[in-house]
């Protein structure tokens, strides 16, 4: 992710701390990346381990969130949707996503395998690509107020 956008979000929750998690640990990177099968997307884990699970214009759920987040962790989130989608046509893409997010209408938002940030519409069965990257995604939704 671009250092400047980190600062913005360092700067801002800083100014916020009750939208700022705890730093993940490589430790617990390395546990959800063996439990989940999939390995973390670079700038997401960039993220994590400097904020945890914080806000940062959406809600990026990690381990340790903000307390205005919730206590879902990646790995409860992603479970969820993989046993929530499974049969659906998109469920082998689920399988290698890492859901992060959601819409507030329970619709989940992942990292995919090729690195892009999709949302799956539950009731629907669409999808729609959000954006080509996390740093991209991030940095699209992130304003300070």
């Amino acid at each position: 992710m671009k250092e400047e956008l980190m600062r913005r979000i360092e700067y801002f929750l800083e100014n916020h701390p009750e939208l700022k998690g705890v730093p993940a640990t490589i430790k617990e990177i390395a546990k959800a990346e063996e439990e989940l099968q999939i390995k973390l997307d670079d700038d997401y884990k960039e993220f994590i381990k400097r904020f945890g699970g914080s806000y940062a214009g959406i809600a990026i759920h990690a381990f340790s969130n903000a307390s205005s987040l919730g206590n879902e962790t990646i790995i409860k989130l992603t479970n969820w949707c993989r046993e929530s989608f499974e049969g659906d046509e998109f469920s082998p893409e689920i399988n290698k996503s890492l859901i992060f997010s959601d819409d507030g209408s329970g619709n989940p938002i992942a990292i995919n395998a090729n690195g892009e940030v999709v949302i799956y519409y539950h009731d629907s069965g669409d999808k729609e690509v959000l954006s080509r990257s996390f740093g991209s995604f991030v940095e699209e939704n992130f304003a300070e107020w």
